[in-house]
């Protein structure tokens, strides 16, 4: 579904992406994880063309991201993102928010944007709140409608950097439960997160990186039960205690 072969990345002289590559199976739950600033939110938005790479190559489903006649717009409507910091429209309502991606890029008529956009807010427990604003919501319900969002666009593959690390600690397993559930469905994923518990919980890979470079890419239990490098056990050992 997803590979990425040799990606390298510069901002200015300062490389923050260092001949990384991993690939994504269709149904995986791939968990990327390291210590802040090793490039994990960097990597994660290279998938769908939001952050350009100067070096190596990544396909979605056949299509090459770095290439010059590629429509990212297109490839970024197949590809949900939920972001930090949920990246609502404060100006429109829920249901607004669910609709308009649908109408202005896959050219849904209202009606049918409407319906799958409720169907979604149904799904992550906030049918209810659709005429509200985003600043009606805490962060938990933003995030979830976000989610909604994403899904309403009929995804091949989601992909989720640091989603719960903006919402205060009562609301993070609210957006969890949401995550577990499509996780349990088969719906592909990338997450970074530092969220341990979901990592042993839902994923089937474990990516950890530091300094820009993935030092390990290996299966979630042996990655929990043997960690292949001392700089992940070190992480290991501090973030779970």
């Amino acid at each position: 579904m997803i590979e990425i072969k040799n990606i390298s990345k510069w901002y200015g002289q300062f490389q923050v992406l260092k001949d990384c590559s991993t690939r994504v199976e269709k149904g995986d739950v791939m968990v990327i994880c390291g210590p802040s600033g090793s490039g994990k939110s960097t990597l994660i938005k290279t998938v769908n063309g939001l952050e350009p790479f100067q070096q190596g190559q990544i396909s979605v489903d056949g299509t090459s991201v770095g290439a010059k006649d590629t429509d990212l717009p297109a490839l970024r409507a197949r590809i949900g993102m939920v972001f930090q910091n949920f990246e609502l429209f404060p100006h429109l309502s829920v249901r607004d928010n669910l609709t308009l991606g649908q109408i202005k890029v896959l050219g849904r008529s209202k009606e049918e944007a409407v319906e799958r956009g409720l169907h979604y807010l149904d799904r992550v427990g906030l049918l209810a709140h659709q005429d509200k604003f985003p600043a009606q919501l805490s962060g938990g319900q933003q995030q979830r409608v976000a989610i909604a969002r994403a899904l309403a666009m009929d995804p091949i593959a989601m992909l989720f950097d640091e989603p719960t690390s903006a919402l205060d600690p009562e609301m993070i397993n609210e957006v969890l439960d949401v995550m577990v559930g499509l996780a349990q469905e088969g719906m592909t994923m990338m997450v970074v997160t530092h969220e341990m518990g979901f990592a042993r919980k839902v994923a089937n890979r474990v990516v950890f990186m530091d300094h820009g470079v993935i030092l390990e890419d290996t299966a979630k239990d042996e990655f929990f039960r043997a960690p292949q490098t001392e700089r992940a056990r070190d992480f290991l050992a501090r973030i779970i205690h």
